[in-house]
């Protein structure tokens, strides 16, 4: 069998790791040959082919960023979305003449969907889910989530000195544009005083009270976390909104760090990178049984597969029923609605 690699969407920590756990299991235990498909779905259309072989898999698992390069696909899904039933042809044709049996799609939520047209086109594929933003549908964890929260407790523990020190609130944005997973995990792991996610919204009373409560208390800082995703009543960035208006309401002197791309770049954790190869192993598991139109996930301890059907245009977002919410409300953290 002929297997096709390719990575789309944002990079995320662990990409690597999992390209060579799909194409090692593929080859050492299933006697297959692979290519890497380079810079997304348009790799595919253009043919822009590389051969993965055990030699070039090497070396590859402590890599960050992804070997293939990655690309958002505007132009292919407008091809696989058109009335146009030569557009699809197009696509159905540079498959076929790549000579592949099954092709996986490494990418977050818009790769997912799209990787589950591709399937709707009659076209033998296996999604592999990969965000830092631990957003997709159908798995409890996606590789690259860990990594991130690890950059970014580190960061929110180097700002709780700064912040005690200069007698500060010091407020970091955190990525997480609809969900925010980063934001609650290193937010909780980092010991911020406020957290505050796109799912929840929140009330800037309620945030302003927060932090003249701990300075009544004697608190002489606080550490607010916020995602990028939450919806403020300017055009500016959360983080320069709340760290403004905190200031002004307050007077208490705020300062924002934006941590941005950092969270996505470097090498990934232990941990990611021993999840991407573990569903890039159940990746070929299901090439070679012929499972088709799947997503590989981790659901509680075990690796498992979901249908595409299933995941497309879907999110996993956080609710006020997640453990951390309703833990971190016990010990008197403000989400900033209550």
């Amino acid at each position: 069998m002929k297997v096709g690699i390719l990575t789309s969407g944002g990079d995320a920590p662990g990409i690597n790791a999992t390209i060579r756990g799909v194409g090692k299991t593929a080859i050492n235990n299933y006697g297959m040959q692979v290519i890497g498909i380079q810079n997304g779905f348009s790799g595919l259309l253009h043919k822009d082919i590389v051969e993965l072989t055990d030699s070039s898999l090497s070396g590859i698992l402590n890599m960050g960023g992804t070997i293939l390069g990655t690309a958002r696909e505007k132009v292919f899904r407008k091809m696989i979305n058109s009335p146009d039933e030569k557009d699809r042809e197009q696509i159905k044709n540079a498959y076929h003449e790549l000579g592949l049996d099954c092709l996986v799609c490494i990418g977050g939520n818009g790769t997912q969907r799209t990787t589950w047209m591709l399937s709707e086109l009659g076209l033998n594929v296996v999604g592999v889910p990969k965000t830092i933003d631990n957003d997709i549908y159908g798995t409890d964890v996606t590789f690259g989530f860990d990594t991130a929260v690890n950059i970014a407790t580190d960061a929110i523990d180097r700002l709780h000195s700064t912040a005690s020190s200069h007698r500060r609130v010091m407020l970091i944005e955190l990525m997480g544009h609809h969900a925010g997973w980063i934001t609650l995990y290193a937010g909780m792991a980092g010991g911020a005083d406020i957290i505050l996610l796109p799912e929840l919204g929140f009330n800037m009373k309620v945030v302003i009270d927060k932090i003249k409560e701990r300075m009544e208390m004697g608190k002489a800082y606080s550490i607010v976390a916020v995602a990028e995703g939450v919806e403020v009543p300017t055009n500016e960035k959360p983080g320069f909104y709340f760290t403004r208006e905190i200031q002004e309401q307050t007077g208490f002197e705020t300062r924002e760090t934006v941590l941005g791309y950092i969270q996505r770049g470097g090498s990934p954790s232990p941990y990611d990178r021993n999840l991407g190869t573990l569903l890039g192993g159940h990746a070929a598991q299901l090439i070679h049984e012929g499972r088709f139109g799947r997503m590989v996930a981790k659901l509680g301890n075990q690796i498992s597969d979901v249908p595409l059907s299933e995941v497309a245009g879907k999110l996993s977002l956080v609710t006020p029923e997640t453990d951390l919410v309703v833990q971190g409300k016990r010990m008197g953290i403000s989400f900033g609605i209550w």
